[in-house]
């Protein structure tokens, strides 16, 4: 008998499991942890809708790969069951080596370490519990296989991931402008010459993908409020660190020990409860500077944000490190912790590293900057780049 299961998913309704092994991988315990670690961090401070999981983003991202499959199968690419299955894999676990709190607490909790640096520890931990069944999605995820269109389905300008993303986040937050024709978009990708692109009917769906990225960065994930959160959380970490503040296994081995004596296993035994719970006995930490992060985060007492055009001047931060440490009775070195400047960066398009090519009925293939009239044109060239200064209120 065919092995069937469905999943009932908010976004797209029912998400189809129709292999044991991929079942399988779904209830590791590896892959389990993802259910407690926010998608969106702390934006769920901005947009009370926003607690879905990274669960629910890898199996939204496997159901929008395994459209993705049955389009390319229905247009004659050749895409054989082995391979249907390993891009499956590769999608499925493509941010499974996120830490708590996801982009937040990245680089932080597991210093100088990218999150896909992790999954691929994983997957090929994986791959020898399951006795080398992953090798080929292993391949996949890396860009090693000979197929590299299933790559970019991974991990590309046009990845499945970003569609899901985009779709899931403005659900769960209610933002409309991150609203996408991800359906729209899958019916229009081919591949020509080995490559991932899109037929030219599709043109105006992928200007408004990426458009909807760039509404997102600076209405959602970059909202000023969402910005002072997470960095007061970022912030909560590194004090932690400083002051030698302690709290329970696993997560204290992270805070206090160097990164190289942490095992995989131990990284997949932390989330985001494990942080929480830390904050959460840090408010009557004996440090002021830590308590009083701790307790703004946890009672929503965020820090106050200004973007601004320019860099706020030395002078004018200075004065306000000052004027805290006064009212609080701290140093003006302990102030910093509270007051303090920065950069947000958002791109559009990258115009030297980003290719979505289209595909032409006459053969042409053109990047979607050079079609002409194009939306995403030299005017949206570069990155976005907003100052922003932080400081507490008193």
């Amino acid at each position: 008998m065919a092995f069937h299961k469905i999943i009932n998913d908010p976004v797209y309704g029912f998400i189809t499991i129709d292999d044991v092994l991929i079942s399988e991988i779904i209830a590791h315990p590896y892959y389990q942890r993802l259910r407690r670690i926010h998608q969106m961090a702390m934006a769920h401070l901005v947009y009370p809708g926003a607690v879905h999981s990274r669960l629910h983003h890898s199996l939204g991202a496997y159901h929008l790969m395994r459209c993705a499959l049955q389009e390319l199968t229905s247009k004659a690419v050749e895409i054989t069951k082995e391979e249907e299955q390993a891009a499956k894999i590769a999608i499925l676990l493509h941010d499974i080596g996120h830490g708590p709190y996801s982009h937040a607490l990245e680089h932080v909790l597991a210093e100088n370490m990218h999150h896909e640096e992790i999954s691929l520890l994983l997957i090929k931990e994986l791959n020898e519990q399951f006795g080398g069944q992953l090798q080929m999605a292993l391949d996949i995820f890396t860009g090693k296989y000979k197929k590299k269109f299933l790559h970019q389905l991974v991990s590309g300008q046009l990845d499945v991931d970003r569609m899901d993303y985009l779709t899931r986040d403005s659900f769960f937050t209610g933002v409309n402008e991150g609203v996408i024709a991800y359906d729209r978009i899958l019916k229009m990708l081919t591949v020509h010459h080995g490559e991932l692109m899109v037929e030219e009917k599709g043109i105006y769906s992928i200007e408004k993908f990426l458009v909807a990225r760039r509404l997102m960065y600076w209405q959602v994930y970059l909202h000023k409020t969402v910005l002072s959160a997470e960095q007061m959380l970022q912030r909560i970490i590194k004090r932690a660190r400083l002051v030698k503040a302690q709290c329970q296994q696993p997560l204290n081995s992270f805070i206090h020990e160097p990164l190289q004596n942490i095992t995989l296993q131990q990284f997949c035994s932390i989330d985001d409860v494990d942080v929480m719970m830390a904050i959460k006995s840090w408010c009557n930490a004996d440090d002021k500077v830590l308590s009083l992060l701790c307790k703004g985060l946890v009672d929503r007492r965020l820090l106050k944000v200004q973007y601004t055009a320019e860099a706020v001047s030395p002078e004018i931060v200075a004065a306000k490190q000052n004027e805290t440490a006064k009212h609080l009775g701290i140093t003006e070195e302990d102030a910093g912790w509270l007051v303090f400047t920065g950069e947000a960066v958002s791109s559009t398009y990258n115009f030297e590293d980003e290719h979505i090519n289209i595909l032409f009925k006459d053969g042409e293939v053109k990047g979607i900057s050079e079609v002409d009239n194009a939306l995403i044109s030299e005017n949206l060239r570069g990155k976005i780049k907003k100052h922003y200064f932080c400081y507490i209120r008193i």
